[in-house]
């Protein structure tokens, strides 16, 4: 089969003050037609790069400086800028990480997909409407007509990803390239994403390029993977060969710094010591060599070639046999629970709701319902897991937890004393012992202020000690999240975001709370810095007992971090237990549905699981519908589901699941049943 992409000893440049920084170096690749290669690495590998220099739209800074790029025989590389202007969109198309700043906010999203048809084909407005319909219809966009006057902000994430595929393939491209385009989407979303990609690359015959660092991601869905590091290939295989048996240390490395529900030890991950290299200053050797645990001084002192066994090439002196082994698990493992534990933290019918109001009086019109009769309890020293697709109210309850907003119903207390409710508004004093470590550490760290003064912060308004005491408990906190004291006078943008995510961590610590609330903390890292972030944070809990909230959407990361789990749908808890049982066996068909989502990073397990993912949106939490709430996605609902809310009922120890039809047999009613017999 001829290519349909060939990238030849590309080569390119960033200018600096001084020199130019080479983050791509002589890195080749190919596609064929219908073939979806994927191009894994951590942040800074030059994935992305190379995806810009494809497409020609490098920043300002940057240029191709060696190599070809042929698409279907035209060699991109060499085009003038106008004559570029001519393939993008037509004969290949960009998926970009971030659909809302890819979006134009003043445009209705019908106008911008039918954009590329009025400019490539010359089509009318009426025309490219209706190919906007079609394509949105392609994407499986739901209401796709309604969508057409909508604008971005009115979507969710997921409706976004679909209008930037959507506006990729107006024009039919040859080739697609699809940039991390999943990264922060739950992974109910994510799965209904890349299933439509899958579809419309066999539909059209396309040339699919996906770039991720989520190892799970690539071996579901490509038939080729390309590991970069350091601007270079490192391996690259056919999927299964590359999971079965990998030669490179990074390809096992990174594999191995994946939390894995198959894996139930919950040992220590196997963290990525180290930074990736500084690609301003010059490389001698091996570029991974400084973080290798096989590397040897030939390493350090030359760059090895690429080694090819059949189609399989990796640049190695001391080539590994395959992927390091993970425990197994066994079926009737469960893990005991400490008797008589001491409670922390207790949530009792907690009931939020946010009023949506309208007119010059703004008076109230309806209200949104974020967390509806929440019960749960928290453990000293135990983490619990809260998981859910965006919207469900996860965020909101650990808001409300640590005080940042008051419940309109039932009431939070903390080691047996009331601190939050309807009549109780916490104090300042009273939300020390509570602390939030936010999703986003850039936006929750001021760009103002050094480091040292934002950890410093909460001992100065809580007259914690005098200056010289404070500063020397910043230089602990650094110390004890792995960061220098130095740190302390430099600028949250000076460092990378695993970096500031422990930076959010010690001023999460500076009170030394007993609990904090950890709200999606390593959902847009990469996989080694995220496996950094989860060790830490389990040393720490060791070290200090602290309880943790842990809130995400990804399955494989709170099991394990957490002892109990409590699963979220649309503001209500609808399974909730151990993490053995609920990970394991469990009840509810929303769990299920979750857990098949999970990209497991075992190629055949994971196209066995493709469509068996929950279907659809989340519906409206203004108007949640009626009965059971999980009703309009479930395969097994039935009319008493829209009626009567079910109960929670007893699946043996704590566990519990709220479901007419579920999974398992409650505990209850088999007893009954073995009596009867």
């Amino acid at each position: 089969m001829s290519s349909l992409l060939s990238v030849n000893s590309l080569r390119v440049q960033f200018s600096t003050r001084k020199t130019f920084v080479t983050a791509v170096d002589d890195f080749s690749l190919t596609i064929n037609p219908g073939e979806c290669v994927g191009l894994v690495g951590e942040s800074g590998c030059g994935k992305t790069t190379t995806g810009l220099a494809i497409m020609r739209l490098l920043p300002g800074n940057g240029r191709i400086a060696e190599g070809h790029i042929l698409l279907d025989g035209v060699d991109l590389a060499s085009l003038s800028e106008s004559e570029m202007q001519s393939q993008r969109g037509r004969t290949v198309a960009l998926i970009p990480q971030d659909p809302m700043s890819s979006l134009n906010p003043t445009m209705k999203i019908g106008r911008q997909i039918g954009e590329g048809l009025r400019i490539h084909n010359g089509a009318s407005e009426d025309e490219a409407r209706k190919r906007a319909l079609e394509v949105l219809e392609m994407v499986e966009m739901p209401r796709p007509a309604e969508r057409l006057d909508q604008y971005p902000f009115e979507l969710s994430g997921g409706l976004r990803q679909r209008v930037i595929i959507a506006m990729g393939l107006v024009c039919e491209p040859r080739l697609l390239i699809a940039d991390e385009p999943t990264t922060a989407l739950d992974v109910t979303i994510q799965a209904q994403i890349l299933n439509i990609i899958d579809s419309l690359r066999s539909h059209l015959n396309m040339g699919v390029l996906l770039i991720t660092h989520d190892m799970g991601v690539i071996a579901g869905r490509t038939d080729r993977v390309v590991v970069m590091y350091g601007g270079k290939k490192a391996e690259e295989a056919t999927t299964d060969e590359l999971f079965g048996s990998m030669r490179h240390p990074y390809s096992q490395a990174l594999l191995a710094s994946m939390p894995n529900l198959e894996n139930t030890s919950k040992h220590e991950l196997a963290s990525i010591a180290g930074l990736p290299p500084d690609l301003t200053k010059e490389i001698v050797g091996c570029r991974f060599a400084p973080r290798c645990a096989y590397a040897t001084q030939r390493c350090r002192d030359e760059d090895p070639p690429l080694t090819f066994e059949g189609d399989h090439a990796y640049a190695c002196f001391h080539p590994v046999s395959g992927p390091l082994p993970i425990v197994v698990h066994a079926p009737n493992e469960r893990v005991a629970r400490t008797a008589q534990p001491k409670e922390i933290l207790r949530v009792e019918g907690l009931v939020k709701e946010f009023s949506i109001k309208a007119g010059l009086v703004r008076h109230k019109v309806g209200a949104i319902h974020a967390v509806s009769n929440v019960d749960f309890t928290i453990n000293e020293g135990e983490t619990f897991g809260l998981v859910g697709e965006s919207g469900c109210g996860k965020t909101t309850i650990g808001r409300m937890v640590v005080g940042l907003e008051a419940p309109t119903d039932g009431q939070i207390s903390f080691e047996g004393n009331v601190v939050s409710s309807k009549s109780h508004k916490p104090s300042r004093a009273d939300r020390r012992q509570r602390q939030m470590m936010f999703q986003d550490p850039y936006s929750s760290l001021n760009p103002r202020m050094k480091v040292g003064q934002i950890i410093q912060e909460p001992l100065t308004v809580q007259r914690e000690g005098n200056n010289a005491q404070q500063e020397a408990r910043v230089n602990e906190l650094l110390l004890s999240v792995g960061l220098e004291p130095l740190a302390a006078d430099r600028y949250p943008h000076e460092f990378s975001g695993g970096q500031r995510q422990r930076i959010g961590l010690a001023r999460a610590l500076a009170l030394n709370p007993r609990l904090i609330v950890a709200d999606e903390p390593v959902s847009a890292l990469d996989v080694s810095v995220q496996a950094q972030i989860l060790n830490l944070m389990k040393e720490l809990q060791r070290e200090h007992n602290l309880s943790y909230i842990f809130v995400s959407h990804d399955l494989a990361v709170v099991y394990y971090m957490a002892d109990t789990i409590g699963v979220m749908y649309l503001g209500k808890i609808v399974e909730i237990g151990d993490a053995e049982s609920v990970f394991r066996t469990p009840a509810h068909p929303y769990t299920q549905g979750l857990l098949e989502a999970v990209p497991v990073p075992d190629p055949k397990e994971a196209r066995a699981r493709r469509g068996q993912q929950v279907k659809g949106e989340l519906p409206s939490p203004v108007h949640p519908p009626s009965g059971c709430r999980f009703r309009t996605r479930c395969s097994r609902a039935q009319d008493v589901c829209a009626n009567v809310e079910p109960p929670f009922e007893n699946f043996g120890g704590f566990h519990q699941a709220a479901c007419h039809f579920p999974l398992r047999t409650p505990v209850a009613l088999a007893t009954r049943t073995s009596s009867s017999e």
